[in-house]
């Protein structure tokens, strides 16, 4: 491909708006762009670098990262060296790149969950696959019932003083132990910037276990991720389930999910969403960025038509 120069249009009024990140200096666009899925081992590295370039041409600066993500672990880490390397080194800055630790990710007793051990070497084994000298981000993945929380969260204030993370954010917490980190990181000068929850017109979650307003009274910001469902909240079920899909092939999601009454409230929805002039993927979209609380949405991508489709949600 050729040498890559973003468009100097990017940040143009009538393009990507952006949030602040709860009381925070950041300020993060309504769409982010996450790795689970499209950037590893087993995906073509050159439609990866349309979808970033693409992505950074509409402000779209915030990108998402796991240890874990794939498949192969790590490669979706290494993808983003790989592009740091041809593509973006010269808009570092311009970017806003977060990645996490928690899940599975190297055999043995160090290789997941919440350990001081494991958070460490995670992070600096990231930072290796992704070319950074730092993260803006490093999260917590999830909650460990075992390790002590101040041994977790400890970590998280030390990779900050590291300079290995300019924030921290924690992400499926549940909330009595998200109101602990909250106070412990704060009493230690790393505040909390942000939670990461699932959120979505079919999983109230966040709402019903009361995070989204703990984050909205004490000023953490708060991004959703799967916000279409893994597809549900597309189009493609509404007649049925497509030979292709991925609840044809059993992969995350089940044929017995789509029962009759799901298939029509989402076609409900739909219909909603038609007469806004909206597909039922926008209105999924916008629906959680009117929620309290919500600074951003994590959305994946398997093509630049993809991205743009989404994009038209906050147009």
């Amino acid at each position: 491909m050729e040498r890559y120069l973003a468009d100097p249009a990017r940040y143009d009024e009538g393009g990507m708006t952006f949030r602040r990140c709860g009381r925070s200096g950041v300020l993060l666009p309504e769409l982010s762009l996450g790795f689970w899925h499209n950037f590893g081992s087993v995906d073509p590295y050159e439609r990866s670098r349309e979808i970033t370039r693409y992505a950074l041409d509409h402000g779209v600066v915030h990108w998402d990262l796991a240890n874990n993500y794939g498949p192969r672990y790590g490669s979706a880490e290494e993808t983003m060296g790989r592009l740091m390397d041809d593509d973006f080194r010269p808009y570092r800055d311009e970017l806003f790149i977060s990645t996490k630790a928690g899940y599975d990710m190297w055999l043995g007793p160090y290789g997941n969950w919440g350990s001081r051990k494991y958070l460490m070497a995670s992070l600096d084994q990231s930072l290796r696959r992704m070319h950074l000298d730092y993260v803006d981000l490093f999260y917590s993945h999830r909650y460990d019932p075992e390790t002590p929380l101040e041994e977790t969260l400890q970590a998280l204030v030390d990779v900050v003083k590291a300079g290995k993370a300019l924030y921290v954010g924690i992400s499926r917490w549940p909330l009595e132990a998200t109101r602990m980190a909250y106070d412990y990181l704060k009493e230690r000068d790393v505040p909390l910037l942000i939670y990461q929850g699932r959120l979505n017109m079919l999983d109230l979650a966040p709402q019903e276990e009361g995070i989204l307003d703990f984050c909205a009274e004490k000023g953490v910001g708060f991004i959703s991720f799967s916000p279409l469902a893994q597809g549900l909240l597309t189009d493609r079920y509404l007649h049925g389930i497509p030979e292709e899909s991925r609840m044809a092939k059993g992969k995350f999601l089940k044929e017995s999910m789509l029962t009759p009454e799901l298939l029509a409230q989402l076609r409900q929805w739909n219909d909603e969403a038609t007469a806004q002039g909206r597909t039922l993927a926008e209105h999924a979209l916008r629906w959680i960025l009117e929620q309290r609380g919500v600074t951003s949405v994590l959305i994946g991508a398997s093509s630049t038509a993809q991205l743009e489709k989404n994009l038209k949600a906050v147009r």
